[in-house]
């Protein structure tokens, strides 16, 4: 008989995340919402008078830091209770609702920008010399000011605001189709039984020693995605035409400059990504050469790709023991950050396990009460990462909140990945650095060297395609289910190479990744991987001095742009040195396994 995952009602309280931290009961949360619209409405008497005097762009933002912190806490009581069970109606609604009272919100305050800017410069030096508190938000100011050439009249800017609810549809229908709406076949478990495939057991699934599992789980999933590709083109290409009408209608050269500009980064950094992993590409098809001999198959193909390339190991590794295998992890990181983890560890702030109509994946959202992470826990070294990896994310936003004011305690989404894979670096080197078995440390590293597939190169791809589907539609091309197929396909064939069968199953795979639908975030996934490489490096090599810079870049928040954040740890990603100091340690990783091949 299959095994079945848990209705949410049957989840344990000890493994599911503290929303009673941001609201005790849905009724209060109703009576934050509104208290938030009465705030809103409130607000407006700002509009037309911004530029009158110090005090009143004073009390503006003094107002917004008080609105953003109640809308923290609203958004992130909605959006994590409907994320426990993605077809529970009643959180379907409360988020529903929120999501179209604040574009409504959006649109009330669309007058701030085109204001801000007619205000001269020379007037906001004086405002500042008047009231030396305004000088808190210079830069938040200087932010609108730098956008200036992008910003439109107050009516236009109203209007783009309150068509954001429509353009969010296909995001939000993603994600309830994904996660609430597909079904997925029951497959064999490994384990001489059966098991209802799902998001959470899919990885694992595809890990399993034995092909003809990983095979069936592969076209398993995939004929799901297959029989709804039309579906999921239209949504997608529904997407993109809403980052068009945005970038064109303020001025932008392209969706991805839009983008790009909201957390000022520049597009050459995202497009030296993606040639200083094309110029690598041979570090890749070198990894599937290794790969096919060592698993001694005639034929690779896509669904052998997780399954661990050095065998009998097995690592099952249970919550608890996750949990100090992460703490003793980061003893380099220093006692003070080990307390905000096991503080995370301790108070819930992680939903464990995964359950019925649970949303799939993990995250990090960081709350100003406290952060929550999701995970789907399965038992395995992958997830053990996960949580590293989540919990810098968590602590990155703890750090952030405890030391920026509000305006600034957002850290960008460029460097969001950063803190999370330096906990995925330090744990990889501790790992190695314990193990005392040959076999477990070969295994870690093929695990390691998974990392490298699957974020610096798997990411970039990834990027690549995000980047050619939205020049497509830009030129006008359709973006039917067979256009973006084709060019999927072409893709793995670019990044894997001719010693993998690149199975018709994996055109579709575009369909059920999330990250598209994120609007240029993935490539971060490589560029934070290649940054955490080096400043785990440098923290373990230099120890204090190294940890005190990576704690300043940590508590930076939105205080300074992204690129200066990570100088302060020590890491310049204008340049393509951390792409391929990055390289270079997979190249490390190739020679080790191919050392231990011929012995």
């Amino acid at each position: 008989m299959a095994k079945e995952l848990k209705k949410r009602s049957e989840v344990a309280k000890e493994t599911s995340w503290a929303t009673e931290d941001l609201y005790a009961s849905d009724e209060l949360w109703q009576q934050d919402f509104e208290k938030a619209k009465a705030m809103a409405e409130q607000g407006v008497v700002y509009k037309g008078h911004l530029g009158d005097s110090a005090q009143t762009l004073y009390d503006y933002f003094t107002k917004m830091d008080e609105m953003n912190i109640l809308l923290d806490r609203l958004f992130n009581y909605a959006k994590r209770k409907n994320d426990e069970d993605t077809s529970n109606s009643t959180y379907q609604a409360m988020n529903a609702q929120l999501m179209s009272w604040y574009s409504e919100f959006v649109a009330m305050y669309a007058f701030f920008t085109p204001e801000l800017v007619q205000i001269p410069e020379q007037t906001l030096e004086k405002y500042y010399d008047e009231l030396s508190e305004l000088r808190l938000y210079k830069r938040a100011i200087d932010e609108v000011l730098r956008k200036k050439q992008h910003t439109l009249s107050e009516a236009e800017e109203r209007i783009l605001a309150a068509v954001g609810e429509i353009t969010g549809v296909p995001s939000e229908t993603f994600s309830v189709f994904n996660n609430a709406d597909l079904k997925f076949p029951v497959v064999p478990d490994g384990e001489g039984g059966e098991v209802r495939l799902t998001h959470g057991n899919y990885i694992h699934l595809v890990e399993n020693e034995n092909r003809d599992v990983r095979k069936a789980a592969f076209e398993a999933l995939y004929s799901v995605y297959e029989q709804f590709k039309n579906t999921s083109a239209s949504m997608l290409s529904g997407h993109i035409k809403g980052l068009m009408l945005n970038a064109r209608q303020h001025k932008y050269n392209s969706t991805m400059e839009a983008a790009l500009e909201q957390n000022e980064i520049s597009v050459s950094v995202y497009k030296n990504l993606i040639q200083t992993v094309h110029d690598n590409m041979d570090l890749m098809y070198r990894y599937v050469r290794l790969r096919k001999k060592m698993l001694g198959v005639e034929e690779l193909h896509m669904y052998d790709l997780y399954t661990p390339i050095v065998t009998g190991v097995d690592m099952k590794i249970p919550f608890d023991e996750a949990k100090k295998i992460v703490y003793d992890a980061l003893a380099p990181m220093g006692e003070e950050y080990r307390s905000h983890l096991q503080d995370g560890f301790e108070h819930r702030w992680i939903d464990v396990y995964e359950n019925v109509g649970k949303r799939s994946g993990a995250y990090s959202a960081g709350a100003k009460v406290h952060p929550y992470v999701l995970l789907n826990y399965a038992d395995n070294l992958d997830s053990v990462f996960t949580l590293a990896h989540e919990m810098g994310h968590a602590l990155h936003s703890w750090y952030s909140n405890h030391n920026q004011p509000t305006v600034y305690s957002d850290y960008r989404i460029f460097v969001a990945e950063v803190a999370s894979t330096c906990n995925e670096a330090l744990l990889m080197q501790h790992l190695l650095k314990t193990t005392t078995d040959k076999k477990e440390r070969a295994y870690l590293i093929n695990h390691a060297m998974e990392g490298f597939r699957g974020t610096l190169f798997r990411q970039t791809m990834f990027a690549e395609f995000e980047m050619r589907i939205n020049e497509m539609a830009e030129q006008g091309m359709a973006l039917t289910a067979d256009a973006l197929c084709r060019l999927y396909h072409e893709m793995n064939e670019l990044y894997y190479g001719k010693d993998i069968i690149i199975d018709s199953q994996i055109d579709v795979e575009w369909a059920r990744i999330p990250h598209f639908y994120y609007n240029f975030y993935v490539y971060q996934y490589a560029t934070g991987y290649s940054a955490a490489m080096a400043l785990s490096a440098k923290i373990l090599s230099e120890g204090e001095s190294a940890v005190k810079d990576y704690i300043r870049f940590l508590s930076g928040g939105s205080s300074a742009d992204p690129i200066s954040l990570l100088k302060i740890a020590g890491v310049d990603m204008s340049t393509p040195e951390p792409i391929d100091k990055a390289l270079q340690v997979f190249r490390g990783y190739l020679e080790g396994i191919e050392k231990r091949g011929e012995e």
